[in-house]
């Protein structure tokens, strides 16, 4: 088929992704509102027959310092058909229309899972010496069509982010875990999860933890959570403005964008979290909790009544976004992925992020420039 890019409204855009099972929240169109320090365009692919949309995607653009040149950031996108045999047909427009918009370099994710790993073989790999990383262990799931996706984008020029999956390295995790939802009762997802998940999510019911759901004006006692975590966790946390801005921004797009949970014992908050919903797939954001009560398990508690409600919004997908590749239980980040395997769910690695310098010489720059922050 034959494919026009140009332009589109917020409203075509938002349209386009609603008439999908899901999309990343980072292409939704109100996620530029929440990225406001980014210029941000709708691009929207049309068939040249019918000119019907068949694809979109939101830009990102960041200027270069002193000159109007910009990396294009195509975050956890664009919404196309990956598996398309004539992908360069997609992809060549796209370029050629942000070099036009004064892009030095593009940056995106393409949203396609490469393998999957149970629950079942990961905790076997952690229980196995020889095994350090995830990709040590055999996948359970193999999607073909990923690896021939990752082939024509070198042969067009793309080149695969800095790390080549480690996990972290990419601006967004190239390792997520998900509890699939589709098809199976809340009975089997509860009898998946392993021995001290349950024995958790009971705790806390037995203890009176209770969870609920927050508003606008709880955001404030979700940043004092947050960053007491920030604190523990040793990472720089990010300013109320921001979450207020998210709050704003995604539920005037879809009253039902963003929620905020609260797992509380005797009216004193002991965490929280933040939960996004496309379609059919929902995500487990952000996390937070005090240094106390931890022992009445807040997070067991919070996670099953978020993860409940997901199913009864009809989610295929509840996503505890992303996890480190290493399986090495001296890794800080390894505690990471043993509270998420507890669920049962799998492990996937999506193709990572990938880079087109369209000015090799300020991509280069910015290279050096990265790697000096």
């Amino acid at each position: 088929m034959s494919l026009t890019l140009r332009t589109i409204s917020r409203e075509q855009h938002l349209a386009y992704i609603q008439s999908l099972p899901s999309a990343s929240h980072m292409q939704v169109p109100a996620w530029a509102d929440v990225k406001a320090e980014w210029r941000s365009e709708s691009l929207g692919w049309f068939d040249g027959r019918s000119g019907a949309m068949v694809g979109a995607g939101l830009v990102l653009y960041r200027q270069l310092p002193k000159i109007k040149r910009y990396l294009a950031y195509l975050p956890e996108g664009p919404v196309i058909n990956w598996y398309a045999p004539n992908l360069d047909e997609w992809l060549q427009p796209m370029l050629a229309h942000l070099k036009h918009q004064g892009a030095f370099s593009v940056k995106m994710g393409p949203p396609v899972i490469i393998r999957r790993w149970e629950a079942t073989s990961i905790k076997g790999g952690i229980q196995n010496p020889d095994v350090k990383r995830l990709r040590d262990i055999e996948a359970d799931f193999i999607e073909p069509r990923a690896f021939e996706v990752a082939d024509k984008l070198r042969r067009m020029g793309w080149q695969q982010g800095e790390d080549g999956g480690a996990g972290f390295g990419d601006v967004q995790p190239r390792y997520v875990f998900q509890v699939p939802l589709a098809n199976r009762s809340l009975e089997e997802v509860h009898k998946n999860f392993n021995q001290l998940w349950r024995r958790n999510i009971k705790k806390a019911e037995k203890e009176g933890v209770e969870v609920v759901q927050g508003g606008y004006h709880d955001l404030e006692e979700w940043q004092r959570l947050y960053e007491i975590t920030a604190i523990r966790d040793h990472f720089r946390p990010r300013p109320l403005s921001y979450f207020q801005r998210m709050w704003t921004a995604l539920n005037t797009e879809d009253p039902n964008r963003m929620r905020l949970y609260f797992a509380r014992r005797g009216g004193v908050n002991l965490s929280a979290a933040t939960m996004l919903v496309v379609g059919g797939h929902v995500w487990y954001s952000y996390g937070a909790s005090d240094n106390i009560g931890r022992e009445f398990r807040p997070s067991n508690a919070m996670q099953w009544r978020m993860l409940r409600d997901s199913y009864a919004l009809g989610a295929t997908v509840y996503d505890l976004r992303g996890i480190s590749d290493s399986l090495d239980e001296t890794d800080h980040l390894f505690g990471l992925i043993q509270f998420k395997v507890g669920t049962g769910g799998q492990a996937a690695e999506y193709l990572g992020e990938w880079d087109f310098p369209l000015n090799k010489l300020l991509h280069k720059a910015l290279d050096i420039y990265m790697s000096r922050r």
